[in-house]
């Protein structure tokens, strides 16, 4: 049985158009620290999914004469089929426009509105189509006049709305407390500092409700504080629809079976790990704790920010046009060398300069060159030195290469356990750097023909590395499974070993006991070499050719 549990969340996708690459990393990344923990033998749970109602996608709808959910079921799958490609596996796909959703997204205001939390006021002010209400604060004014800083190319609304509003401010000296107690429950340490910046500037009430937005869940409750369900069950539209952003941050809670099953919700609330944009930090980190402190419900455990994908210092996005498609980076560099690239290329702690030559790069250097040429090349001479048996690894005090194994699996755990999955990623490919100049400071080929020649310390040396190297290769590859799933398994096969997991990570036995040296099973014989990561050409080798 597992030992423990582990529940992990995305940001929930904006179901306004089809996913870019940029849109995807958060959640690549949480599938490899998803998949990591089953592996390691946790009772995991991974949401992630999309965030369907918003005027902009009401609008956008009505533009192409389709329904509003016409319109995001046809988005749902571009995401859904974006990542199958990277090999995404949650264990559920979450929609705003569930029906258990829609009745937690009631039940939080409820509490709220029980709690002496929710007012009804009148709110004026700038409006971002695409991201909701913004405060004078949040907005740039440039030559290109007043615009929202993460939608330049969206003309702002200006709106007036009698609107509930959330009393956030009431929760001021609680979200400090908060903070001062739990030091450590935003992460990286100064994306921590600047929400506590923006706590102390003081925190102002924020609407929760939208007066004349159809496209949206129905508020539950009327100005006298009754229910807005009508007699046949269907909603009384002067009550308005739910703002945006309560709707979508209540998705964290829906997914493990609130309000509906309170002992599944008990098994799985609060969540271990949120992973976010840096431009949403705010709404998780002040916004929805406040939210769970009013209902009553205990904090997430952790949140982690990252930063985004620039292209020449600019945010890559699809309005503005300088994002890759994610099936065509796929179709190029295969579902784990995107998800490699993606993950080593892109620090997951700060904002990070790529291009597509830069994917490639980085594809050839450590996929093709570097791992898929030490395994091909570790085989290929197993296959003609050894007949193809799978020799043993020698024990640890009598090989270069353990001392070397230890030190890299170290720094990879201890970076993967912090989250910074490209650093984690680093030190396992120093052990890959590693097994690379053993080959070529023993030079197996020297040693086959001397021990052809007669030569039997030679003979026996031969086996030792290459028995060696072998190992190398399998404890790589299981290390490296949830950065690149699918290939994991075919290392194995070619090593001849068995690979105890399914597809997604789940039902093998504990990942430590594996991944120590001399682990793997004995005798046997390898399995047929083939190529793991075809090497690439970049544009620039393309246009010199």
């Amino acid at each position: 049985m597992p030992d423990s549990r582990y529940y992990l969340t995305t940001a929930i996708a904006y179901a306004n158009s089809r996913p870019g690459l940029h849109t995807l990393y958060e959640v690549v990344g949480a599938d490899a620290i998803t998949r990591s923990h089953r592996m390691r033998g946790d009772d995991t749970f991974f949401l992630t999914g999309t965030d369907e109602y918003s005027v902009n996608i009401a609008t956008t709808a009505n533009r192409l004469g389709k329904t509003p959910r016409a319109f995001v079921d046809e988005m749902v799958e571009l995401f859904r089929s974006a990542e199958g490609a990277l090999g995404i596996a949650p264990d559920r796909f979450i929609r705003t426009t569930d029906p258990d959703h829609i009745r937690a997204v009631h039940e939080m205001l409820r509490r709220a509105y029980a709690n002496g939390d929710l007012y009804q006021g009148t709110y004026e002010g700038w409006y971002c189509p695409n991201e909701g209400f913004k405060a004078p604060s949040d907005l740039i004014e440039d030559a290109a006049g007043v615009h929202c800083p993460n939608h330049p190319g969206v003309e702002l609304q200006w709106l007036t709305e009698r609107n509930w509003f959330f009393r956030l401010s009431a929760y001021q000296e609680r979200l400090e407390r908060y903070y001062a107690e739990h030091p450590d429950w935003v992460q990286p340490e100064y994306r921590k500092n600047e929400m506590l910046g923006f706590i102390r500037q003081g925190l102002e009430d924020f609407s929760v409700s939208r007066e004349k937005a159809p496209w949206g869940i129905p508020f539950p409750i009327m100005p006298d504080g009754s229910s807005s369900q009508l007699p046949d069950g269907s909603w009384n539209p002067e009550a308005g629809t739910v703002y945006v952003w309560f709707d979508a941050l209540t998705n964290y809670v829906t997914g493990v079976g609130f309000p509906d099953d309170p002992a599944r919700f008990e098994r799985w609330w609060p969540a271990d790990l949120h992973i976010i944009g840096k431009d949403i930090n705010r709404l998780h980190t002040i916004m929805w704790p406040a939210m769970l402190m009013s209902a009553g419900l205990p904090l997430p455990r952790k949140v982690w920010v990252h930063g985004w994908l620039l292209v020449q210092g600019e945010r890559m996005s699809k309005s503005r046009g300088n994002f890759l498609d994610p099936q065509a980076v796929v179709a190029a560099l295969g579902s784990d060398g995107t998800r490699y690239a993606l993950l080593r290329e892109v620090a997951f702690d700060r904002d990070t300069d790529v291009s597509w030559d830069s994917f490639v790069r980085r594809y050839n250097a450590d996929l093709a060159n570097d791992f898929g040429n030490l395994v091909n090349r570790t085989l290929s001479m197993t296959a003609r030195y050894l007949g193809g048996e799978r020799v043993p690894c020698r024990p640890a005090d009598e090989t270069p290469l353990a001392p070397e194994w230890r030190a890299a699996r170290a720094g990879h755990e201890a970076k993967l356990d912090a989250f910074l999955l490209h650093d984690a990623l680093a030190a396992l490919w120093e052990f890959v750097g590693a097994a690379n100049r053993f080959v070529d400071a023993e030079q197996p080929w020297v040693l086959a023909k001397a021990a052809r020649d007669g030569d039997e310390r030679a003979a026996e040396r031969l086996r030792g590395v290459l028995g060696d190297l072998l190992e190398a290769c399998r404890l790589i590859g299981f290390a490296a499974a949830p950065f690149i799933p699918n290939t994991a398994p075919r290392v194995a096969a070619q090593l001849g070993v068995p690979y105890p997991y399914a597809p997604d990570g789940s039902v093998g036995p504990r990942l430590d006991g594996l991944l120590e040296w001399g682990s793997g099973p004995r005798g046997g014989r390898i399995g047929t070499p083939e190529p793991l990561f075809p090497r690439l050409e970049t544009e620039a080798e393309l246009a010199q050719a």
